[in-house]
């Protein structure tokens, strides 16, 4: 099974609409959403099923058991996030709370343990034919890394051996989820804006994915917005030797469509129309035809 995944080098570059473009276009019967920190494609997926729902444990939190506790305050002076608090009972903040047991190491009455708590949740859409996996970190919470892991091998565990294709909506930036989402895929396509920061966040994610070998395309959105600039990053494709495989105008129709929680293909727009040439050139690079 090919996975093709799509990055952006910061947020609200239009990755997910493109992401949901491409599914449409593919008829994708396994795809995910890997930016647990927001995640939204599931806004723009014809699911009426509830999703298969699981708790993804973290890292563990401390608490203390205030019938053993004799109030020596020695965790609080030793919680270097100040996540220890007194008021009638010594109590710990979860959203403070960093998981390093120093609390529990210090306690002379064995009143503290660590213990696992939910720092976020799976969701699995799965119908006969098709696998829809995400997921979504709670507030304060971190190892978003290992959660993307998660939602990725749920996809490929639940998808049909035979599948060609799996498409994976990744994480905005160059940290810990992007890294994750990159870890065995085939191709990544960036989604570029039109702007200084653009370009320079394209940059970044290209120089993230060349680490780890993939092949990569690139695409501009909102290409007409800022000429110059759509120029400047299609230079730098043609210097480094990069495949630009497509731009995509400005659409004030794309808005609508997904507030209608459709697909830019779902309707006649510039937008819609302009992405099948790029699904198909990227599909091309993808199996190498």
């Amino acid at each position: 099974m090919k996975q093709l995944l799509i990055l952006s080098g910061k947020g609200g570059t239009g990755k997910t609409t493109i992401t949901s473009a491409f599914i449409r276009l593919a008829a994708a019967k396994a795809y995910a959403d890997c930016d647990v920190d927001a995640p939204n494609l599931h806004l723009i997926s014809d699911w009426d099923q509830e999703p298969e729902r699981n708790d993804y444990f973290g890292m563990d939190k401390a608490w203390i058991n205030s019938d053993l506790c004799s109030e020596c305050d020695l965790c609080r002076q030793h919680c270097r996030f100040d996540a220890i608090t007194f008021t009638e009972t010594y109590a710990v903040d979860p959203f403070a709370c960093e998981g390093c047991a120093v609390c529990e190491y210090v306690c002379p009455e064995n009143a503290i343990e660590m213990q696992a708590a939910p720092a976020g949740e799976k969701m699995l859409y799965r119908s006969a034919d098709t696998v829809f996996s995400t997921a979504r970190l709670k507030m304060g919470s971190g190892n978003s890394g290992l959660l993307v892991s998660e939602v990725k091998n749920a996809m490929k565990t639940s998808a049909a051996a035979d599948l060609k294709l799996a498409i994976i909506d990744g994480s905005p930036g160059i940290g810990c989820p992007v890294i994750a989402s990159l870890t065995g895929v085939d191709m990544v396509l960036l989604v570029a804006e039109p702007s200084v920061s653009g370009l320079s966040d394209l940059k970044r994610v290209l120089q993230t994915a060349a680490g780890f070998g993939i092949k990569a395309a690139v695409c501009i959105n909102k290409f007409d917005s800022n000429p110059e600039q759509t120029a400047n990053i299609e230079e730098y494709c043609r210097m480094h030797n990069l495949d630009l495989v497509g731009k995509i105008p400005f659409d004030e129709y794309a808005v609508k469509a997904i507030n209608s929680g459709k697909s830019i293909v779902d309707i006649d727009c510039s937008s819609g129309r302009a992405v099948q040439p790029l699904f198909n050139r990227t599909m091309r690079l993808l199996y190498g035809d």
